[in-house]
């Protein structure tokens, strides 16, 4: 089932997230559902606050961006209880972008690689060193639990840049080929 995507303002994007144990009520289905809002909307990767559950919980696709000019293998994995646990010290810049503030991106700087535990959807805990647009996609969606938006990880400039569009994408006035939901609606 499609699940709308929480649009920008919304409290729970804000919010640090809460883990969860293996009997989450409906934690399946909430998973499947959340793949399908995924790929409706077009997105690499979803986080639960962005379909208006605060807990800790992710999904990453990276294999849908694989091409020759993308280094290394693409992933498909469910991250539940996440925690990185390291950061290289090489940053890299990467125009991202968000299915809660569509039609806006920005550059940010990121690590370019990350250590992280987590459980997959079987609550079995993985820890795994990610590089590339894999660790680049992670933590975009790790911060999401946290309650960052990517365009916290904006220049200053940029971000002024961005507020009246903003301030319309919190009052509903923007178009997305998937539904949303809005503060008020």
């Amino acid at each position: 089932m499609k699940m709308p995507i929480y649009a920008y303002g919304q409290p729970v994007l804000k919010k640090e997230a809460e883990d969860i144990q293996p009997d989450y009520p409906g934690l399946s289905q909430l998973i499947e559902d959340m793949w399908e809002t995924m790929y409706h909307a077009g997105g690499v990767g979803l986080a639960a606050p962005q379909v208006g559950l605060s807990i800790r919980l992710f999904l990453v696709d990276t294999e849908q961006m694989k091409d020759e000019k993308t280094s290394g293998e693409g992933i498909k994995k469910v991250f539940i209880n996440a925690e990185i646990l390291q950061e290289t010290d090489n940053f890299c810049s990467y125009e991202e972008g968000c299915l809660s503030i569509p039609d806006l991106t920005g550059d940010v700087d990121r690590p370019d690689g990350i250590s992280i535990r987590y459980l997959d959807e079987n609550f079995i805990e993985h820890t795994q060193t990610f590089t590339g647009i894999n660790a680049r996609v992670i933590q975009h969606e790790y911060d999401h639990i946290d309650g960052v938006l990517f365009i916290e990880h904006l220049k200053p400039i940029k971000k002024r840049l961005l507020k009246s569009k903003l301030e319309q994408i919190k009052k509903g006035r923007v178009k997305a080929d998937y539904s949303m939901k809005f503060i008020g609606k």
